[in-house]
């Protein structure tokens, strides 16, 4: 395999899982009434290639799933970056 390619996924899977921890951290906070995560931190961390994350955190806690601009825009950017990663995927394997 490709190491351009090894570090890419590896990148995807580390944000992936940084914004689905953001968004479980977000949660409990807000349980608690806690300090908060921001949400530009939340859409930073989806837009750095961990939408995935957010998208799966939002459905399994049912975090920020009332707020319009996360239910439309989380999936909009994930389907986004399977596009790029599609793309530059199929360049480097050929």
């Amino acid at each position: 395999m490709n190491l351009k390619l090894i570090i890419v996924i590896a990148v995807v899977v580390v944000m992936n899982l940084i914004c689905f921890f953001l968004m479980r951290y977000d949660k409990q906070c807000a349980r608690q009434r806690k300090r908060r995560v921001p949400e530009r931190v939340l859409f930073l961390s989806a837009g750095l290639f961990g939408a995935l994350g957010g998208v799966l955190a939002m459905n399994i806690y049912h975090h920020k799933t009332n707020h319009w601009n996360f239910k439309t825009f989380f999936p909009l950017i994930l389907i986004l970056q399977v596009v790029i990663l599609g793309f530059v995927t199929y360049k480097w394997l050929l």
